[in-house]
């Protein structure tokens, strides 16, 4: 029910007050079967930490998603992404990946393991890329990432694409 009141609210807030998107951003257009990807430096927003599993991804979760590859956006694949803001109804993520040649990697932070990976793989999360997703296209909440973890996202987020 807490859910479902939930949603309901943030449609009304969405049409009676629409989230303000700064000036040089461009409007979302991602939709549940069409996510998309914008460099993050052009998506820079105010990034806060308040995960709450409750249905609704919000920042410092992990959730699953269907992610367009970059090279071709009209393929992609399930994966775990970090949340990292929202505008409207569209989430903000960063995508992770368990592929151990990330490890030092440009634009690539390394995350460690997290309940997100069934194997227990370590993770890394790609910076310079967010993915844009309506929020009827998180498949499901994988995880909440630790405070600390967040907050190492959090600054190079702010230190290299202004974030504030």
């Amino acid at each position: 029910m807490v859910k479902i009141l939930k949603s309901l609210l943030r449609r009304v807030a969405d049409v009676v007050a629409p989230a303000r998107v700064p000036a040089q951003a461009p409007q979302p257009t991602a939709s549940p079967s069409r996510p998309r990807h914008v460099p993050t430096h052009e998506r820079g927003r105010q990034i806060e930490y308040c995960p709450d599993l409750d249905g609704d991804a919000d920042p410092g979760e992990i959730v699953w998603t269907w992610v367009p590859y970059e090279d071709d956006p009209t393929q992609g694949k399930d994966r775990p992404v970090l949340v990292v803001g929202r505008s409207g109804r569209t989430v903000l993520g960063l995508m992770l990946s368990s592929k151990d040649r990330r490890d030092g990697e440009h634009n690539w932070l390394p995350l460690g393991t997290g309940a997100w990976d069934r194997e227990d793989r370590p993770s890394w999360i790609r910076l310079d890329r967010v993915i844009e997703v309506d929020h009827d296209g998180i498949r499901r909440e994988g995880a909440i990432l630790d405070r600390s973890r967040f907050d190492e996202v959090a600054a190079r987020l702010r230190q290299e694409y202004g974030w504030r």
